[in-house]
């Protein structure tokens, strides 16, 4: 335990000085009790009884003092918070190839419906990490259990040129090296889910990708988004561009995953249904100070009450 203002602390000093001003004037007064000559008439005046009740009565409030400086120091003690490390990462696709209109509206806006619906459906404890790929593999955000980021992040994703499957694999893979361990003595449990209209083109393979993959332990789903007869206008020009199912089928077999041609987001379920849980802990500190003042309140209502009773008057 802690205190975020310990300087209130410095009241406890009063109320020490108080306590030891209570115990020399309760010693002043003996002598003068020994005056008496009359011991009966002393006892009927001031019965023994009387003289420990009201001590109890100064050691209660005096108590009651001592807990509210403490709880106006604000004292704060550390806990210990479970946290939730499964962890789903998005890879999508952002190749020229994914404007073909082969599925409505195009392949590249269905991927990106795909995927917001497929977020919107996860457990809220889930971190979600978003991989953009291209020529190159980002990671646009990393894991965070803020879904509305990802999803404001799935909007702002552009086209570029070049397809590199194995290189967002790879980028997926360090995402999830990102979240804590928590105190954690295993790596969280993770999932790629992968949305792509196939044919890597630049850097590392997609067999270098799933082999990354698989000694890491982490499956990678894929989507396959369109058709044989896709095509795209470049330059003027009609290129074909046929979906490569084959491709995304062969990495989702080989890292233990599953394979989805334009999946739905109901089809993904399964995706993090089986994903299971693993809980790390962190440190969070827990203000306290509302105890302090209750039972300091409620010791000086004791002391407060048994004055009333015992004495027929306030301390």
């Amino acid at each position: 335990m802690r205190f975020l203002s310990p300087w209130w602390l410095l009241v406890l000093l009063i109320v020490g000085a108080l306590a030891v001003a209570y115990v020399v004037v309760q010693r002043r007064r003996a002598p003068v009790a020994l005056r008496f000559t009359n011991l009966s008439l002393l006892r009927t005046l001031a019965p023994r009884s009387a003289s420990w009740r009201r001590h109890v009565t100064a050691a209660i409030l005096l108590l009651a003092l001592m807990v509210l400086a403490s709880g106006m120091a604000r004292p704060v003690r550390e806990v210990q918070v479970p946290v939730e490390r499964a962890t789903i990462v998005l890879a999508i696709d952002v190749s020229l190839s994914m404007q073909a209109r082969d599925v409505e509206p195009d392949r590249f806006k269905a991927a990106k419906e795909a995927a917001k619906l497929f977020v919107a459906q996860l457990p809220a404890g889930y971190n979600v990490a978003l991989v953009s790929f291209a020529g190159t593999a980002t990671v646009t955000v990393s894991p965070t259990k803020d879904h509305d980021q990802i999803d404001a992040a799935i909007d702002r994703l552009a086209l570029q040129e070049a397809t590199a499957i194995g290189e967002a694999i790879f980028a997926s893979l360090q995402a999830i090296k990102s979240v804590p361990d928590d105190g954690a003595a295993q790596p969280p449990p993770a999932h790629i889910v992968l949305l792509s209209d196939g044919s890597t083109t630049v850097g590392r393979s997609d067999s270098e990708g799933a082999d990354a993959a698989v000694e890491a332990g982490v499956p990678v789903s894929t989507i396959a988004f369109g058709t044989d007869d896709g095509f795209v206008e470049l330059g003027g020009l009609l290129v074909a561009v046929p979906v490569d199912g084959p491709a995304l089928q062969a990495v989702a077999q080989r890292t233990d995953g599953g394979f989805y041609e334009a999946g739905t987001a109901d089809e993904l379920k399964g995706v993090y249904e089986g994903l299971g849980s693993s809980l790390g802990e962190r440190t969070a500190v827990r203000d306290i100070t509302v105890w302090f003042l209750g039972v300091g309140l409620l010791l000086a209502l004791i002391s407060a009450a048994l004055s009333v009773i015992w004495t027929s008057r306030l301390p």
